[in-house]
């Protein structure tokens, strides 16, 4: 009996292997060519290895890395690193595998292939190295979306970026000038911006010293001098010092004698 059991037990280890699924990626067990419609997301996973196996996935993020030289609507070439982020839906994973099998990141190359073609060529080559990139990368993503659906439902596009762009020798030299010359433009209206303001302030203050001056000799008179003189008189009978007053009787000149 016990010999029985031993052979049993070792038909059961040959017949039967397992699989760890761990976190952040699942696993579809295929048996005779047909994908199960159950996800596994975590754990372990028996299956008779003759007639089964279970096919492991990532359900993170992922990158795909290409360099490319992407059309332009002037007919130039614009080569840039593009970078692809996409992930897996769970639970359309059997689904992706079933329409696409495991090369699916090769399908998704050719379908941005395809749609970058499509949309650079509305676009012309310096925009892709200006603010319209973000609008380029979106409408690219747009495409891929829709061409991919009709393929496959189950890949989810996250992002499409486009990085390190290289422009044609002779196009990058004539932004460069470009910009370099709208920089020089705005300088130089900045600096007649200064200039004018300056220019105002100088005849705003000209035309309060003469409102002033304007104000105080409408102010000065007869009486109000008299008056001055009169405190100036007083506030010099108050000092100490020997002084030497000349006066008409309405305005004090003082000379103050040399004590050498």
């Amino acid at each position: 009996m016990k010999k029985e059991f031993l052979v049993l037990g070792a038909i059961a280890l040959l017949t039967n292997s397992c699989a760890v699924i761990r976190p952040g990626e699942t696993g579809v067990k295929q048996t005779l060519g047909k994908f199960s419609d159950e996800v596994i997301t975590q754990g372990t996973v028996l299956y008779n290895p003759f007639i089964s196996k279970v096919l492991k996935e990532s359900t993170q993020t992922n990158n795909i890395k290409l360099v490319l030289s992407l059309p332009s609507k002037e007919g130039l070439s614009v080569n840039s690193e593009i970078s692809i982020l996409y992930r897996l839906e769970k639970n359309k994973i059997p689904s992706v595998l079933e329409n696409l099998g495991q090369e699916y990141e090769s399908i998704i190359t050719s379908v941005f292939r395809s749609a970058s073609s499509d949309v650079c060529a509305k676009f012309y080559a310096k925009d892709m190295h200006s603010g319209m990139r973000a609008k380029i990368e979106e409408e690219i993503k747009v495409k891929m979306e829709e061409n991919l659906t009709k393929q496959a439902d189950g890949i989810e596009l996250i992002a499409v970026l486009m990085k390190s762009i290289q422009l044609p020798n002779g196009l990058a030299s004539s932004i460069e000038r470009k910009l370099q010359a709208e920089q020089d433009a705005m300088r130089m209206e900045f600096i007649l911006q200064q200039a004018t303001l300056e220019a105002d302030r100088k005849i705003i203050e000209a035309k309060g010293e003469r409102d002033a001056q304007k104000i105080l000799s409408e102010g000065l008179t007869d009486k109000l001098i008299q008056i001055r003189s009169i405190e100036a008189f007083r506030e010099l009978s108050r000092s100490q010092n020997t002084k030497i007053i000349i006066t008409d009787g309405k305005t004090p000149l003082l000379i103050e004698p040399d004590i050498n």
